[in-house]
């Protein structure tokens, strides 16, 4: 993926991260609850008790309505991938696998544990972080010296 520097929009940036933070907050404030993405879906899974099912129906619905509506209002980015179907479901696995391994997602660490000064979480996202730094410096430039 190459960013467009040129047609980056900070305040829609902006406005996007201040939604997230919104929401966040709230779900803890009304729920008592993390918005980590893995957890809530997990939570889906799992079929819990009936009011714990239905703030994650209503969460996960809000993820997917929320680019439908800006697709209404404006024009989506144009966005290229780079790469086959087979290395995309790969990934998705690890990072799924990742998921259960670091008892959270970067959405539950990295937005929300951090706000809450968790050192836990900090650790984490570093990981994160790091992990998806040698995997694009492995991808980009050690295995495409070596495969075409």
């Amino acid at each position: 993926m190459i960013i467009d520097w040129m047609h980056f929009t900070p305040w829609s940036a902006l406005a996007g991260g201040l939604l997230i933070g919104l929401s966040a907050a709230l779900l803890i404030l009304v729920e008592g609850r993390i918005a980590g993405i893995s957890g809530i879906v997990g939570g889906l899974l799992r079929r819990g008790e009936a009011g714990d099912y239905a703030w994650r129906v209503a969460f996960v619905l809000g993820l997917i309505a929320a680019p439908l509506l800006f697709r209404i209002l404006a024009d989506l980015p144009a966005s290229r991938i780079e790469t086959g179907p087979a290395t995309l479901v790969v990934a998705g696995l690890l990072v799924g696998f990742g998921s259960r391994l670091g008892s959270g997602c970067t959405s539950g660490h990295g937005i929300c544990g951090l706000s809450r000064l968790s050192p836990r979480s900090l650790v984490a996202t570093l990981v994160f972080i790091g992990s998806g730094l040698l995997t694009v410096f492995v991808a980009r430039h050690l295995l495409a010296q070596v495969l075409p």
